[in-house]
């Protein structure tokens, strides 16, 4: 009677870790597919409100955007040589590291281009990278050196690859992080409190938490390799890329790896109406696979509205959905 006592105990703990063990991150059965493959290298993918994921051919100085309905067209030709791009709070404005001329810019429907910061002390940047918007409006960004051969000036601009956060106001800009080698792929949490940065050079990824200021501290290091580009999904695993796409849990234990059939694997988003789909720019395609997981959603508090009657703030806030 004993020995069956505990054998029926054992089974009851077998059972219990089987519910708490999650499957790989991709859906069962998912197949990796190559959307297009027309392109000489793309980069900075990110999702629209809606779900339609938008991504560059930097090389080839465009943007272009996979529809929900699986439709390829051109969006912008002559984006300044945009690099990792994210949609800003209003869903429309399309924010982009452009390294034609080393800056910061945001792109509207219509394709118009606005210069966010083109200099840090008066010099222009290295080359602006990878960026991500917090809740409040205000943008980190990585400010590596990789030289271009369309630069008329070759040289590293500023004193160090660092990191930046340009303020709520779009006016005033920080250097938030300074003893990296070559920061490179970033993204934080929906709530805004942890913010990781991949140091590519380095082979090493790093999280901090984020101040109400927008600062930075509590460095850690959350895994080894680095990164190129990033994303994270709703059970808060961080995507990291480079040799296909690596994935680890909040620990920074690695949990999955998906294998991509090209020399490299740059950017990563999720997209599609349901947000379960992850997109993959490597090398000269785009790749997308289901997965069990789904991209972050949080909300994008926008402007206080201005009160018709009173001519004044009302105090309260407008919500909606958002993420990449």
């Amino acid at each position: 009677m004993k020995s069956i006592s505990v054998i029926a105990i054992g089974i009851a703990l077998l059972l219990c870790q089987c519910v708490i063990v999650k499957a790989g991150v991709v859906a069962p059965d998912a197949k990796i597919e190559k959307l297009a493959d027309t392109f000489a290298f793309t980069e900075g993918p990110a999702a629209d409100p809606k779900g339609n994921v938008y991504f560059t051919d930097q090389p080839n100085d465009k943007i272009y955007v996979w529809s929900t309905e699986g439709k390829l067209t051109t969006f912008l030709t002559g984006c300044e040589r945009s690099n990792g791009t994210y949609f800003d709070a209003d869903g429309l404005t399309l924010l982009a590291c452009a390294d034609l001329h080393n800056r910061l810019v945001s792109i509207d429907p219509n394709g118009k281009i606005t210069v966010l910061v083109e200099n840090y002390n008066g010099k222009k940047l290295n080359g602006p990278n990878d960026l991500w918007r917090d809740t409040k409006g205000g943008i980190y960004f990585t400010d590596p050196f990789y030289r271009r051969k369309y630069w008329d000036d070759p040289d590293m601009r500023q004193d160090c690859q660092c990191v930046y956060y340009l303020a709520p106001d779009r006016k005033t800009l920080t250097r938030v992080i300074t003893d990296l080698v070559q920061p490179n792929g970033i993204i934080g949490t929906p709530d805004s409190k942890l913010l990781y940065v991949a140091d590519i050079a380095a082979g090493k990824t790093y999280v901090y938490t984020i101040n109400p200021d927008g600062s930075l501290s509590d460095k850690k290091l959350f895994c080894q390799p680095g990164s190129d580009g990033m994303t994270i999904d709703n059970e808060g695993n961080v995507y990291l890329t480079g040799k296909g796409v690596m994935v680890f849990n909040s620990t920074g234990e690695k949990i999955d790896h998906i294998d991509i059939n090209e020399p490299w694997t740059a950017n990563v988003c999720f997209g599609s109406k349901d947000q379960d789909t992850l997109f993959i720019t490597a090398s000269k395609s785009l790749y997308a696979v289901k997965m069990r997981t789904k991209g972050v959603t949080w909300p994008t508090v926008e402007k206080k509205s201005v009160s018709a009657t009173e001519g004044k703030d009302s105090n309260a806030l407008s919500v909606t959905p958002g993420g990449q």
